[in-house]
Formats: C-alpha cells, sequence, structure tokens
C-alpha cells in the first residue's frame, strides 16, 4: 500500500536502502517515445549522493538498468522496469539504531505501523527511494516536453536563513547547475555552501525551501474538486522525505494583501490569448491551469539523522541516548531539487494524458 503514484501515468516504486537495490515501474507510459539510459541517467546524477563536498559521502554511481518497455531506444507502451544496485552500503552504521529510535526520524512510526522495519539505513524510508521517482520523471519531462513543450526547472531558493534572489519566469537548468549548491544567486549560493560545510563540521544539520517552475503548461490541466492540479502537486512533493510545508504562488504571503491587492487581473495579449497582469495564483486557478507559469515552493526540515548525541529510547522504552552513525546530508536540499522536479513532471505528465481523454471535441 502507499506505493503506487498517478491515474493514467502510473509509477510504483520498489526497494531499500541498503537492500539488493531500488528502482520504478511505470504504467501507462505511450509507445513510441525515444528514450535512451543516458536520459535517464542525467537526471539520476543530479540526485545521487557523493557528487559534493555538502552532500553525503556515500559512493555510489547509480547507474540505472532499463529491464523492459523500451526497444531499440523507444518505448513500446507495456511497463518499464527500471533498476539502480546499490554497491556502497555500510550496514554495520546502523546497528546501534537497530534497537535505539533516532529523533524526528521514521524509526518509531514504522515500528508503530508494522512491529518491524529494516533499520538498515533507514530502508524504505530512505531518500534513496527516490531513485524511481527521478528515473521516472526523467520519462515525465520529455513526454511533456515532446507533446507539449513544458520545462520544468527546480532550485534552491532557501537556506535556513539565506535566501537567493531569483526570478522564476527568467531561470535556466545552466544557472541552477553552475554550482554545487544549486541556487542561481551565485553570491547567496557560496554563502550557503559555507553555511552546510560549517553544520555538517560540527555534526548538525540545516533545512530550506526548494522553489520550482514549470513554464508553457497547456490550460485546462487539472480536474474538478479533489483532483485539482495544485492538490496533485502538493501530494507529490508533500510525499518525498523531508518535506514539510507546500506553497503555490502567493502562498501564506498572499494572506497578507487584500482581494483587491491579490486577484490577477486579466488582459488579452498581442496573439489573442487571454492571460493574466500578475501570477499570484501561482498558474493555477479553480484548480486547473491557467497558462501562466506555475511556481510552487517546498520546505525540507534538517536530515534527522546528525552526529551529536541526543535523547532517545529503545525499541522497549528505556531512555538512553544516540549520536547518529552513517553517511548523511548536512543540508538535503540541493539534491532535493531533482526530486521535486520529477514529482512535478508526474504530475503534470499524468494530467496531461488525463486531459487528452477529456478534451473538447465539439
Amino acid at each position: 500500500m502507499g506505493n503506487t503514484f498517478g491515474h493514467l501515468f502510473r509509477i510504483t516504486t520498489f526497494g531499500e536502502s541498503h537492500g539488493g537495490g531500488v528502482g520504478v515501474v511505470i504504467d501507462g507510459c505511450p509507445p513510441r517515445l525515444e528514450i535512451t539510459p543516458e536520459e535517464i541517467q542525467f537526471e539520476l546524477d543530479r540526485r545521487r549522493p557523493g557528487q559534493s563536498k555538502i552532500t553525503t559521502p556515500r559512493k555510489e554511481a547509480d547507474q540505472c538498468e532499463i529491464l523492459s518497455g523500451v526497444f531499440e531506444g523507444k518505448t513500446l507502451g507495456t511497463p518499464i522496469a527500471i533498476l539502480v544496485r546499490n554497491k556502497d552500503t555500510r550496514s554495520q552504521d546502523y546497528d546501534e539504531m537497530s534497537i535505539k529510535y533516532r529523533p524526528s526520524h521514521a524509526d518509531a512510526t514504522y515500528d508503530a505501523k508494522y512491529g518491524f522495519r529494516n533499520w538498515q539505513g533507514g530502508g524504505r524510508s530512505s531518500a534513496r527511494e527516490t531513485i524511481g521517482r527521478v528515473a521516472a520523471g526523467a520519462i515525465a519531462k520529455k513526454i511533456l516536453r515532446q507533446v507539449a513543450g513544458v520545462e520544468i526547472i527546480g532550485y534552491v531558493k532557501r537556506i535556513k536563513d539565506l535566501e537567493g534572489v531569483i526570478n522564476p519566469d527568467l531561470v535556466t537548468l545552466e544557472e541552477v547547475e553552475s554550482n554545487i549548491v544549486r541556487c542561481p544567486d551565485g553570491e547567496t549560493a557560496e554563502k550557503m555552501i559555507e553555511l552546510i560545510e560549517q553544520t555538517g563540521r560540527q555534526g548538525n544539520s540545516i533545512g530550506g525551501v526548494v522553489e520550482c517552475v514549470a513554464r508553457h503548461v497547456p490550460k485546462g490541466l487539472g480536474e474538478p474538486v479533489f483532483d485539482k492540479l495544485e492538490a496533485d502537486i502538493a501530494k507529490g512533493v508533500m510525499s518525498l522525505p523531508a518535506s514539510k510545508g507546500f506553497e503555490i504562488g502567493s502562498g501564506f504571503a498572499g494572506t497578507l494583501l487584500t482581494g483587491f491587492e491579490h486577484n490577477d487581473e486579466f488582459y488579452t495579449d498581442e496573439n489573442g490569448e487571454i492571460r493574466t497582469v500578475t501570477n499570484r495564483s501561482g498558474g493555477i486557478q479553480g484548480g486547473i491551469a491557467n497558462g501562466e507559469n506555475i511556481i510552487i515552493r517546498v520546505a525540507f526540515k534538517p536530515t534527522a539523522t546528525i552526529r551529536k548525541e541526543q535523547k532517545t529510547v529503545t525499541k522497549d522504552g528505556e531512555e538512553t541516548v544516540l549520536a547518529g552513525k552513517g553517511r548523511h546530508d548536512p543540508c538535503v536540499l540541493p539534491r532535493a531539487v531533482p526530486m521535486v522536479e520529477a514529482m512535478v513532471a508526474l504530475v503534470l505528465c499524468d494530467h496531461l494524458l488525463r486531459n487528452h481523454g477529456q478534451c473538447r471535441i465539439l
């Protein structure tokens, strides 16, 4: 239960952090889409551990293997299975955590639900599960680009109290990838990197905010009431490990405005298209895309496993202390960027396919 996401473009992820591997099965991908392992690998490389001095030092190539659903470089329309094998596991680092609960981690809740858990690396609750999402997201991005010209770009907007000055309408992938923290504001990025390094040396962790923009989204995507486009995007990104908050458009800041100040007035552009002067709605109105850029933000908490000693209890309720071991990111934000992009892409791709089945024919 809970391992499948989507309606027409549906994914099921599998695997644990220290098991044989992790991956995804994608069902509903249209046939004849040209896709290569290299395109998927590009996204996985942005997510993988050990990519810079501010990420976990776990050394994983995260090399993807396409097991089914693709023939001669094109999708068959049948389920696509993608596997990434785990190579650099150090399960002994987690021996103490087999009986002691890490504060703010999923250890205690998994035991409460199942009465049993894979304590090696966090098992299914590890962010390593997101490999399958990112692999599937690469295919969803390709469909969105090819069918509708949609472009999805995520970036780190804030680390702790350091916030970059970024225009979501103009930011480019090249700017995002120009530094290891994935903040396109270069001056702020340097300060962020320094703060993450300093925090890591102290055995501690910090959080922040990822912002993501989807451009050229066709008008009309989204469903009424329970399947509103922003509701599905929120569910997707809030299912990511360590996510704690979601905003779209003006977000919580919009509560400080009056309706007159907040409303996006309409006009007709030179091509006869109905547009909005401002975009406080974040590209979605009434749960349906209005053709403007969709802009969302996701808050991520500080990494739960830290090297500082903290009070906790054992499985039997005995009070004790624990200083986390293993290899963990002092800040998840740089690696969370492709994860957020992937979830946005999966939702938009699913709604694109749903919309094609409901579009006006008269």
